[in-house]
């Protein structure tokens, strides 16, 4: 697995309109990417904290067939409506190294 994340500092007063374009690319864009297996967006808990995109493929190969596609360029073409929303951004790229899938556990007390 490959991961590419990219951390999206927004201004607070921007974010509503900022996720909503976001998610809206997302649903657009990403269906059918070849090897694309996950795309999140995290939403920061602090005013400090930048927002951070994390998208999983089956392998680096998948990513940057993705990142040369029309599909990346018609998404980050219509990007310029976020753009003016983020104030600075770090694009990080990631092997998988190891999960931990726990099964649900109960927090009430028995």
């Amino acid at each position: 697995m490959f991961i590419a994340t990219n951390r999206l500092f927004v201004p607070a007063e921007r974010a509503e309109e900022f996720e909503a374009h976001f998610r809206s690319n997302m649903r657009t864009f990403l269906p059918g990417v070849p090897g694309l297996l996950r795309s999140t967006l995290l939403k920061p808990t602090k005013d400090d904290q930048p927002y951070v995109s994390v998208n999983e493929f089956e392998s680096e190969e998948h990513f940057r067939a993705w990142v040369a596609s029309d599909s990346f360029r018609e998404a980050h073409k219509r990007n310029r409506g976020i753009a003016r929303h983020v104030t600075g951004n770090a694009v990080e790229t990631f092997e998988h190294a190891e999960d931990l899938v726990l099964p649900q556990q109960r927090t009430e007390a028995s």
